[in-house]
């Protein structure tokens, strides 16, 4: 529960750790089914992926971590903005992390304020609703699909090397979980990965 996990804060450095796969929970990570993944994949979304987190910066699914309950829009006493701290100590570690490879974007905007990817090839994805024909923004749905399509990328042996990469792996889930797709390539700022849904 909510009260739970939050009552857990003060205790953090007695609770019981477990890999944040198993930890995090919420549509965005039972969609990707991670507390399921077997050590193959496992090994791939240590490599692959990082999770942005308002306590530890940024983590793997493998890293072990303790339940918690703080968001990045959180200000504390003398440390301030937790969304200001993290700004100034993840471009560095990011940035390397990120280096020869594509950042697919899944984030919402308060977690990613906190870094822009700068020397990689970037993708936001942007994810939207089709009812009878008009396309709005979805918010709940939205990290839903973000998460299925990060399985889904995560389940070949290979990680995307570039924007068309993602959007063609994307584009195999149409007719299944998606109703279309389309890449928006941009000089400036992430390019755009648009990917529908069913209302």
């Amino acid at each position: 529960s909510l009260a739970g996990d939050v009552a857990r804060n003060p205790r953090l450095w007695t609770e019981p750790a477990g890999p944040a796969a198993s930890v995090y929970t919420g549509v965005l990570y039972d969609a990707a089914g991670m507390a399921a993944w077997d050590d193959a994949t496992m090994l791939r979304a240590h490599e692959r992926i990082r999770i942005i987190s308002a306590l530890w910066g940024a983590v793997s699914p493998a890293d072990l971590i303790p339940a918690y309950r703080i968001s990045m829009t959180t200000t504390l006493g003398r440390i301030g903005p937790l969304g200001t701290l993290w700004r100034r100590h993840l471009d560095g570690p990011l940035t390397a992390a990120a280096d020869g490879t594509i950042v697919v974007d899944c984030r919402s905007s308060s977690y990613a304020a906190v870094w822009t990817p700068r020397d990689s090839p970037w993708v936001a994805v942007k994810v939207l609703r089709d009812v009878d024909g008009k396309r709005s923004a979805v918010s709940h749905m939205a990290k839903h699909t973000r998460e299925l399509l990060t399985a889904h990328l995560l389940s070949f042996d290979t990680a995307p090397e570039s924007p068309q990469d993602v959007a063609d792996a994307a584009a195999s889930l149409i007719g299944a979980s998606l109703v279309d797709v389309a890449l928006e390539m941009r000089i400036k700022g992430p390019d755009t990965l648009t990917v529908v849904v069913a209302g």
